[in-house]
Order: C-alpha cells, then sequence, then structure tokens
C-alpha cells in the first residue's frame, strides 16, 4: 500500500528503528513545512494510509473530501482531535491511535525551562560568549510556591520534581486532582483566584479539549505575581488567545516560558512572544526524543500494517464501513 507520512519538518522519521514494521509497502515522508491546501491535497490523493504526526495536519472534512483512495488515518499518538471523525465515518475511513508516550519528557522539559528562567542560562551563555562575567542574581527556588494546573500523569513529576527541590506544592484542577493533591500531601489551592495569586512558578498540564480551550484567561493571568513565571509546554490553545503577550506586556506575570504556539511550527521569527526579553521560547520540542517517537511511530506502524494484512486495528470509529 502507499503509506504518506506529512509534516516531518524535523525529517526524523525516516531515522526510526520502528520503521522496518512497515516493510514491503511503499512509505513516502513529506517534510513541506505548512503546506497550502491545494499542496497537501494534491500530494496525499494517492495515499492508501496516512500516518499523522500529532496534530500537525487538520483532516478536516474538506480535505478527506480531496482523498479517495485513502483507506486508513493511523495516527499517532493517542490524541486525534485534529481528525473529523464524523465525517471520516461518513465517508468509509477508519481512523485508529495508539495510547500516550512516556509523561517524563514533558516532565523534563518543563523543568528545564524552569531552571533556564530561574538560572538564566541561557543570558549566561551569551555574556561568556561575548567575553563577560555577568552581575545579576539568579532566582532561588526553595521554599517558593509551584503552582499545578492539573495533576496528571503530566503533572505529577512535574510537582514531586518542585517538592524534591523543597518547594511548596499548590494544585488547581478538576476534582480528580484535588483527591490526587491529598494523597500526595500537596496543598490544593482553595479558589481559583488564590491559585494564580499565590504562585511564584506556575506549571500548565492539561489536556487539550473543548472543555479545556480556552480555559485560561486574561483574568487568571492578571492575578499573578509581577514576578512570577509561567510555564507551558502543553497545548498553546489552553490560554485565550492574545492573552499571555498582553498579561506579559502589563506585567503580570513577570515571566513565561513556552514550548507550544497557536500556529506551529513558528516561521521566519514571526511570533510576538520571540521580540519579548522576559519569555524564553523552545520549538516544541517537550516530546522530540527518541523513546517517544519510537512508540508513537511504532505503534502507529503496527496499526497500519495490521491494516494492510486485513486484521482488526484498534479503530476510534468503529461503526465505520470501509471503503472497499
Amino acid at each position: 500500500m502507499k503509506i504518506l507520512i506529512p509534516d516531518d519538518y524535523h525529517g526524523l522519521v525516516p531515522r526510526l528503528a520502528c520503521s522496518d514494521k512497515l516493510a514491503g509497502h511503499e512509505v513516502t515522508v513529506l517534510r513541506d513545512v505548512a503546506p497550502s491546501f491545494e499542496t497537501l491535497a494534491a500530494k496525499l490523493r494517492d495515499a492508501d494510509i496516512i500516518i499523522p504526526i500529532r496534530e500537525r495536519t487538520a483532516f478536516a472534512r474538506a480535505l478527506l473530501e480531496q482523498l479517495p483512495k485513502l483507506k486508513l488515518i493511523a495516527q499517532t499518538g493517542r490524541s486525534a482531535h485534529s481528525v473529523d471523525l464524523k465525517a471520516c465515518t461518513e465517508l468509509g475511513i477508519p481512523v485508529c491511535s495508539g495510547t500516550h508516550a512516556s509523561p517524563y519528557t514533558v516532565a523534563e522539559h518543563t523543568w528545564a525551562l524552569i531552571f533556564a528562567w530561574a538560572r538564566r542560562i541561557h543570558e549566561d551563555h551569551a555574556t561568556m560568549q561575548a567575553g563577560r562575567w555577568r552581575d545579576w542574581f539568579s532566582v532561588g527556588l526553595r521554599g517558593k510556591t509551584l503552582g499545578v494546573y492539573g495533576l496528571g500523569k503530566i503533572g505529577e513529576p512535574v510537582a514531586a520534581a518542585g517538592a524534591v527541590f523543597g518547594m511548596r506544592v499548590l494544585c488547581f484542577g478538576r476534582d480528580a486532582t484535588a483527591k490526587r493533591a491529598r494523597e500526595l500531601g500537596y496543598d490544593f489551592a482553595a479558589s481559583r483566584a488564590a491559585f494564580f495569586g499565590e504562585a511564584d512558578v506556575l506549571s500548565i498540564n492539561l489536556r487539550m479539549i473543548e472543555a479545556t480551550r480556552h480555559i485560561i484567561t486574561a483574568g487568571d493571568l492578571a492575578r499573578m505575581k509581577p514576578a512570577a513565571l509561567l510555564v507551558n509546554a502543553a497545548r498553546a490553545e489552553l490560554i485565550a488567545p492574545g492573552a499571555l503577550v498582553d498579561a506579559l506586556k502589563q506585567g503580570r506575570p513577570g515571566y513565561a516560558a513556552v514550548d507550544v504556539y497557536e500556529n506551529e511550527p513558528v516561521q521566519r521569527g514571526d511570533h510576538p512572544l520571540l521580540t519579548m526579553p522576559n519569555v524564553i521560547c523552545t520549538p516544541h520540542t517537550a516530546w522530540l526524543e527518541p523513546g517517544t517517537y519510537e512508540k508513537y511511530f511504532g505503534e502507529a506502524f503496527e496499526q497500519a500494517a495490521a491494516f494492510a494484512a486485513g486484521k482488526p486495528v484498534k479503530l476510534l470509529n468503529p461503526d465505520v464501513v470501509p471503503r472497499k
């Protein structure tokens, strides 16, 4: 079968050991960055199977209708909210997905961002390259409050690291977060206002679903301390559009460290956060390590190969009547 993998603009997929799971199939990896609708549709038109890289391309009905040969979408990872499942079912396109990869890579990146801010590592490096020695203080974390919004698979290791460094861990979220916080001996905020107001470092660890879209508002950010840091290695859409840039300009919070953006990849440095001296930006690299890639793509490749062999796959739309 013809298998297409779009959006590998990092060029990492061909390096994966799990690629041998697709032996015997015609595999094409596309490295285009944000192609036009027409270009994307033309390149995908002959595909029997498409393996998307997370949510980089939105498979809406308009695109799906341009792909008459498409027989399967094998989503990398568990999330498939970028795929119109209703349209796929009606068009006879099965969709399958995998499971979550290790949460630790995102938790590690979250702490890399926190340390980069607290110890001003990027500034130290640039200062030494310029032949100078630093003349500023770092930020000590012990005794300060770490706000953890969402104490799930990623939030737990983020919180645990904060506790190890002597921080007060203050959690907020749904009832499950409150229950888990009590079990682990962490504080749970008395209110939403208290959570945003008391955190010295606030890490967002929520899943991106419709219920959490734009859940963090301008009002929430305005309650943060002028010296506080907001860390977002989850999804940009969890914050109301434009709210973080405006809040940083107004000085509450005073700093941000982000790994996610509304439109990715950010091209030619065209994002307002990249122009702000109180922001650290990384290019959505929290999950970019071999173990995560091998797990995500290994599952997707296995499901594609199983489908091609006429074997059952784990479907997100089990009511679909597949195309011949």
